[in-house]
């Protein structure tokens, strides 16, 4: 092979080499890529996201059916908080019923940054039999355990067209959103309101089910509609706040 042959097939050698190492870290940032940094002077002590506010002490009571049977959600904003990440998130306690019956009990974790987003690290969801007992404790994750991430579960603000991951625990809660509209309207038990936040929201570990979310200014989450894969409602009807008083014992409208 002649000089000109040789030094031909080396810089060929060389650029294929160069392609091939393009596509293979291309390939890596598609399906590694770093999760976001998480800094905890970036926080704030108080949820106050106008279409997600979270005032401890504040009690959500909503009502519904699944497939025509009845269900409830009683929602606590309590005066606790967990520490995740070096990052104090408020601490949600949610109690689904199904006929009456408690069928799952979840302790949810949100923390909210200075630009006004919050982020939801976590949650600790037990699925109960018709005893109490628990039977199930599938959909717990926590940002930072089992290379699970923060995510967001509401922009501080949302735009038409807007994607975003809710949860980030690889097969175990993958929920995400997409903002649909900021300009609905609805009724609900609790009142009737104009201007809602309307976004979509599914996860890939249950194709097909879609469902349809309405926040409200200064309310936040006020009625849920599965749009695709079942038949399920879910509406707002009360919101309670505690007695300065008496602090984790009473409630009033």
């Amino acid at each position: 092979m002649n000089f000109g042959k040789r030094l031909y097939w080396v810089v060929a050698l060389i650029a294929l080499l160069a392609v091939a190492g393009t596509v293979v870290g291309f390939t890596s940032t598609l399906t590694a890529a770093p999760p976001p940094d998480i800094d905890p002077d970036n926080f704030v002590s108080q949820v106050d996201n106008k279409f997600f506010p979270l005032n401890p002490g504040t009690a959500f009571f909503y009502e519904g059916t699944t497939d025509g049977v009845p269900t409830s959600n009683e929602t606590y904003v309590t005066h606790e908080t967990k520490a995740i990440l070096g990052v104090t998130t408020t601490v949600v306690h949610d109690l689904a019923f199904e006929d009456g019956v408690l069928v799952e009990e979840t302790f949810d974790w949100y923390a909210q940054d200075e630009e006004g987003n919050v982020w939801y690290l976590g949650e600790d969801s037990k699925e109960l039999d018709p005893d109490g007992n628990v039977i199930s404790t599938a959909g717990s994750w926590e940002a930072g355990v089992n290379g699970a991430r923060a995510g967001i579960i509401m922009e501080a603000e949302p735009r038409v067209g807007d994607r975003y991951n809710q949860e980030i625990a690889p097969g175990v809660a993958e929920d995400k959103a997409q903002v649909l509209s900021l300009n609905r309207s609805a009724c609900v038990p609790y009142g009737c309101f104009d201007h809602l936040l309307l976004t979509k929201e599914w996860t890939p570990l249950e194709p097909g089910v879609v469902d349809r979310k309405y926040y409200a200014e200064g309310v936040g989450f006020i009625l849920s509609v599965m749009a695709k894969g079942g038949d399920e409602r879910s509406e707002l009807v009360r919101v309670e706040v505690e007695d300065d008083d008496d602090a984790g014992e009473a409630y009033d409208d």
